[in-house]
């Protein structure tokens, strides 16, 4: 059995060993190419492997790139991107290659696996013009290497943003309401002099936002937020040209058409129609909701005020306090609970392994199932400079059977921003970012568990993107079950388990403000989808914005803010014409939940159906079918209203 990857990287001979690597594969292909009798076992086997390879080189890079950013860092890895993408457009664009997959497919019996690896290769290589003339296929490749750079620059440029900016507070009135915990990570002495730095950093925006009184200081770090990085302007402009330049070289009339081509979703009216009858069934609610919040606000709201105001009336309202919460959800320990959750749900186990990675404060852990191990799981969880915001699994390796019959266990790494912990205080967690490390945790079984031979279609490889999402969300929704919380809501200084009367307040509130939260979802996803119907450019893009948000958003937001300059989602992620998947896969994720839960949770029949069929069966089929397979019916839309309490 192959061991795991190994993570470091040396920075100086990166880009050397990434020409050598690349020089080699060239000349595997060509070899392979002349290949007589050409079967899957013999050429297709071969370049899946050499890809698996390849990706599991560059993979280290773009990894230290996001957790541990340096001068160094992106000097390498803007030097690699075009390299990589020149290569890999120049691959997936090879006509011998492409016909002889198409070769192999009518001539060959494959099984159910060789046959998916073998379809999508060939949208693969339709989509990327593999059968178009010689200068189209320059300029799709000119156009991939641009792309792959703009939205590097688009990533750096936030994350220079975030890093740079600080509010320093010295008048003490400012910060009163400010949770201790919040207060200790912003509090620090000059000249003798306490003050109290906040910054674009979430754990510590959010304190502000959410608590701070000042509502000065807070229209002055949400302005700093939503003007990030202006640069980025004249970057979508031209990655949106690029992008419908591509689609239409392609075949397609928008990218939003050439999107939907690998995805669930049938055509854009499908996606179109979906949201909007979301829209249309969560309005009234929100509008409600909106009324509560002004009345105890007794203003007209402004964008700055949302986060403080709607923790005053969930107070109010459910006599919850968020901050009495985080005592009970010490990061350490709610790591812990989830792994015991996951064990007794699905017979799960991890164990602790101890490595030098790329932090101190990085996780390392050996995956199980039934005593056997299947995985390796890297956690980074704690927000520090030089590393982006959000949250995030990656992939590191997928499981497989290479040439020789050896298996190759799976590797992924999640990455989270939770509050920092400092010295002997320990970090404390919103139950929101209990809710996050399940979501990321789903996505890291999905890809883990997978007991898949080829690697293209292992794990989440080959997953449509409108359903890679239903793991992750199917997950996140234990973070509010009773039976879960009592597994890991403890108190960080008495080992007290959460009380009952506080869990059922948290359970009562699960869908507080969930019809205006649903309108903000919907207005990203129609922002994106619509914005790639056709092209769109400078003031524009911006007119679409305004436009979409005269019906989704209740509270205007003021003419300054820029949201689309940090829609990394969309501009520096996979998420392009496709950022209405979150709602899309929550209707699977929902359905699937609601079962386990009649079933009683532990001991649940759908959860190892779940367990067997959508975690193990990776994207060796289409999600349709494994939905198929763990419902037996077509997946009930209505599921997704009544998770979010607005049906």
């Amino acid at each position: 059995m192959s061991k795991f990857l190994d993570l470091s990287v040396d920075l100086d001979s990166f880009i050397k060993e990434l020409n050598e690597t690349i020089e080699k594969n060239n000349k595997k292909v060509k070899k392979l190419l002349k290949t007589k009798g050409k079967t899957f076992a013999n050429f297709v086997k071969p370049l899946e492997l050499m890809d698996e390879h390849l990706e599991q080189f560059f993979v280290k890079l773009s990894h230290l790139n996001s957790v541990k950013n340096s001068a160094k860092t992106q000097k390498v890895y803007a030097k690699a991107l075009p390299i990589i993408t020149e290569y890999s457009t120049k691959l997936s664009q090879n006509i011998e290659i492409y016909k002889a997959y198409k070769e192999i497919l009518a001539h060959e019996e494959p099984n159910q696996e060789q046959k998916r690896v073998l379809e999508l290769s060939i949208l693969g290589f339709e989509l990327s013009g593999a059968h178009l003339d010689e200068k189209t296929k320059e300029r799709l490749q000119e156009i991939n290497i641009r792309k792959s750079s703009l939205s590097n620059d688009f990533s750096q440029n936030l994350l220079n943003a975030t890093n740079d900016y600080k509010y320093i507070i010295t008048d003490e009135k400012d910060v009163e309401g400010i949770p201790p915990s919040d207060l200790e990570s912003a509090k620090f002495k000059e000249d003798g002099i306490t003050k109290y730095k906040f910054t674009l950093q979430m754990p510590s925006y959010l304190a502000y936002m959410t608590y701070g009184k000042n509502e000065k200081i807070r229209e002055e770090l949400y302005r700093a937020y939503v003007t990030r990085a202006p640069q980025n302007e004249a970057i979508i402009d031209e990655i949106l040209s690029l992008r419908d330049e591509m689609s239409r070289l392609l075949g397609f009339e928008s990218y939003a058409a050439y999107s939907l081509a690998s995805k669930m979703a049938k055509d854009e009216q499908s996606v179109l129609s979906f949201l909007k009858t979301l829209m249309t069934n969560s309005q009234n609610q929100a509008k409600k909701e909106l009324e509560e919040l002004q009345e105890i606000a007794q203003k007209e709201l402004q964008s700055f005020d949302t986060a403080y105001y709607s923790e005053i009336l969930k107070k109010a309202k459910y006599d919850i306090d968020e901050e009495e919460y985080r005592p009970y959800f010490e990061q350490k320990s709610v790591l812990e609970g989830m792994f015991t959750f996951l064990e007794k749900l699905f017979g799960i186990t991890f164990e602790k392994k101890e490595e030098e990675l790329w932090d101190k404060k990085a996780l390392s852990y050996n995956v199980f199932t039934d005593g056997t191990l299947r995985a390796r799981l890297y956690l980074d969880l704690e927000a520090r400079k030089g590393k982006q915001g959000g949250a995030w699994m990656n992939n590191f390796q997928s499981h497989h059977i290479d040439a020789k019959g050896k298996e190759q266990l799976a590797s992924a790494v999640i990455v989270c921003n939770f509050p920092p912990s400092k010295g002997k205080s320990p970090s404390l967690l919103r139950h929101d970012d209990v809710v996050t490390l399940f979501h990321e945790m789903g996505h890291a079984l999905h890809h883990m568990l997978s007991y898949v031979s080829e690697n293209s279609v292992s794990g989440v490889n080959g997953v449509e993107w409108d359903a890679v999402e239903f793991p992750s969300q199917f997950l996140e929704n234990f973070a509010y079950e009773p039976k879960v919380l009592q597994l890991f809501a403890k108190h960080h200084k008495t080992g007290e388990i959460l009380p009952q009367e506080m869990i059922e307040k948290l359970v009562r509130s699960k869908n507080f403000l969930s019809a205006m939260s649903m309108l903000r979802q919907l207005e990203f996803s129609l922002f994106d989808f619509v914005l790639h119907t056709k092209l769109h450019q400078a003031s524009e893009i911006q007119t679409l914005l305004d436009s979409i948000r005269q019906e989704s958003a209740l509270i205007k937001p003021p003419a300054y803010n820029k949201f689309q300059h940090g829609f990394s989602h969309i501009f520096a992620g996979g998420y392009a014409a496709g950022y209405y998947s979150y709602k899309w896969a929550e209707v699977l994720s929902a359905d699937a939940f609601f079962s386990v839960v009649n079933e009683g949770i532990f001991g649940s029949t759908t959860a190892q159906r779940y367990l067997e069929s959508v975690l193990g069966g990776g994207g060796a089929k289409s999600m349709d079918a494994l939905f198929q397979e763990l419902m037996g019916r077509e997946p009930n839309p209505d599921a997704l209203l009544q998770l979010n309490g607005i049906l």
